[in-house]
């Protein structure tokens, strides 16, 4: 390709070389027929040259002016000849700047002198540079805003019904960033009970201006589990009115999770320090009581002289001793619950097992003609150690029986409900019941008992919540005087 040596435009062209060389832009013209191409003097301005430092040739253009690696879109761009191209953005150099960002335009026209390509070029680095900045700073803005899972979120409180979210709430929750939500499917995401919190949040921060900071579980598009944190300060005009909100919602999953779970560490290691204390309270008030009787009735026995005496003094000690007997296997059955929970936990199948219970205790059953019914259908069996299970059932078959009312026939009923995660077992009867504003901070105290009952020893029930919280879980009674008691174990 051969490109004329004149630099300026010139002949039918001539009459506008005053303009155009008043302009802050170069002017440039290619002729395909005869290869001809002419350069304004805004052309080597722009670039910073003098008239006679740059020749003007197709070999100056390309391997001296045009950047390398923008030779590709401006040959396309000349090649295919489009008439009223968009703008392409080059890289020129320049005399004393190095390279820079020019626009160029590119125009077709056809005349008498043949096909004619003809373009503007105007220094754009500035503004180029600062675009580049700013896409440099929102790379940078989302990569920031990735590693820390934090995404965007906006309310304007004249459309409360439409919310604004960045590209990042949308991963967050799994979604295409190109769907719109409302307000009521962004709070749908997040699981039931913590819905409503959201949403009189955001209720009170557009009434009353007053910004939150909540911790939330989201249930994402793709059936994830996840804990954000949702925060939301108000937007609020010159009148103090709130006119938008505009909030973050940040991934907390792995942090909230093991402070929920140091939370139930510190939970229990409280709760088993309580048990400690009242097993310790109660080996040294059971032990010294009965230590402190048995020595006193030996001081008697030493210093009594008659026979009939020393026997009935004997006859107390004897009783004395069993009693510290049965005092010492309870404390044993006790410490037993914390030596069993390193045990392996196996399937117990429930209804089998409560089956062989009932036959156990069928002579006590059928003495008081009680009605026992069961019902296992929500869990048949559950991960536990089979003895806990066991005891626990018998415990709580055994006190319906023993509690039961002499004014109608006993009704017992044992059952399972499976709710959300959580397991829990049933025990309701209709017996002498509880009065538990008086008795319901001792109802499973060792050694406690609430009934004029010879039977009673205290112990089942202690025994029980210790079984059942050694575990994990829980129990809690319900009762009314002469009603019934109905009983509530969370077993996981």
């Amino acid at each position: 390709m051969s490109f004329s040596e004149k630099g300026k435009l010139s002949g039918d062209d001539i009459h506008l070389t005053p303009l155009i060389n008043d302009l802050d832009t170069g002017i440039w013209k290619y002729n395909f027929n005869t290869r001809e191409v002419k350069w304004s003097t805004g052309f080597y301005t722009v670039l910073g040259y003098q008239f006679n430092e740059i020749e003007c040739s197709v070999n100056t253009f390309f391997e001296h002016l045009l950047y390398h690696g923008d030779k590709p879109a401006f040959t396309n761009a000349i090649n295919n000849r489009i008439t009223d191209a968009p703008p392409l953005q080059l890289r020129f150099l320049t005399k004393k700047n190095g390279y820079q960002w020019f626009e160029t335009t590119i125009r077709k026209q056809d005349d008498e002198n043949g096909s004619i390509v003809y373009g503007s070029l105007i220094n754009i680095n500035r503004y180029k540079h600062n675009d580049l900045l700013s896409a440099h700073n929102q790379a940078t803005h989302d990569d920031a805003f990735k590693t820390a899972r934090l995404g965007i979120w906006e309310i304007d409180t004249q459309n409360v019904n439409t919310i604004v979210l960045s590209k990042q709430v949308y991963e967050l929750f799994d979604l295409q960033n190109q769907l719109n939500l409302s307000v009521e499917e962004f709070i749908s995401f997040f699981e039931p009970p913590y819905r409503p919190v959201l949403q009189n949040a955001i209720n009170n921060t557009i009434k009353h201006s007053r910004p939150f900071d909540i911790d939330l579980l989201l249930r994402s598009a793709k059936n994830n589990m996840l804990w954000l944190k949702v925060k939301a300060v108000p937007v609020i005009n010159h009148f103090g009115k709130c006119t938008a909100i505009k909030g973050i919602v940040q991934d907390i999953d792995n942090e909230k999770r093991k402070l929920l779970k140091l939370e139930q560490s510190i939970n229990l290691l409280t709760d088993q320090n309580r048990r400690l204390q009242n097993f310790a309270y109660i080996v040294s008030h059971n032990l010294r009581s009965h230590t402190g009787n048995l020595q006193f009735m030996v001081n008697l026995f030493e210093q009594a002289d008659a026979r009939e005496e020393r026997e009935e003094i004997f006859s107390h000690i004897k009783a004395i001793s069993e009693s510290l007997d049965g005092t010492i296997e309870h404390i044993n059955e006790i410490v037993k619950i914390q030596t069993e929970i390193t045990k392996e936990r196996k399937v117990v199948e429930l209804e089998p097992m409560f089956r062989t219970i009932c036959s156990a205790l069928k002579n006590n059953i059928e003495a008081i003609n009680a009605r026992v019914e069961w019902d296992f259908s929500q869990c048949r069996e559950i991960s536990y150690i089979p003895a806990y299970m066991e005891s626990i059932l018998q415990n709580l078959l055994t006190n319906s029986l023993k509690y039961s009312s002499p004014e109608r026939q006993p009704i017992i009923k044992c059952y399972t409900l499976a709710e959300g995660n959580h397991i829990y077992l049933i025990f309701e009867d209709n017996g002498l019941g509880i009065d538990l504003e008086r008795y319901g901070d001792k109802l499973f105290g060792m050694y406690k008992t609430f009934h004029n009952n010879s039977d009673a020893k205290g112990i089942g029930l202690f025994i029980t919540r210790n079984q059942v919280e050694a575990l994990g879980g829980n129990i809690k009674v319900d009762s009314t005087v002469n009603v019934g008691t109905k009983f509530t174990i969370r077993l996981v």
